[in-house]
């Protein structure tokens, strides 16, 4: 159980990792999270428990996305 523990990121740590792209806030990194299609993996104990994701799943999601200034409005078909 260890192991999954320490491969789940909380939204301030989510946030911190996409810092550099001005997301530093945690609704943004929400935003961003839910565009990618990331979920939640599981959400930490109690009321004031915050969502867990992935740490694999965010940055898989995050190398994948479209380069800046891509055009996604078009396609090829």
């Amino acid at each position: 159980m260890t192991n999954d523990i320490e491969q789940l990121w909380t939204i301030d740590e989510v946030a911190a990792f996409f810092e550099y792209e001005g997301a530093s806030a945690t609704g943004s990194a929400r935003k961003t999270l839910s565009r990618l299609g990331v979920a939640a993996a599981a959400r930490q104990p109690g009321r004031a428990g915050k969502s867990l994701y992935r740490v694999a799943e965010v940055k898989a999601a995050h190398a994948a996305r479209p380069g800046r200034g891509k055009r996604t409005d078009l396609s090829n078909a």
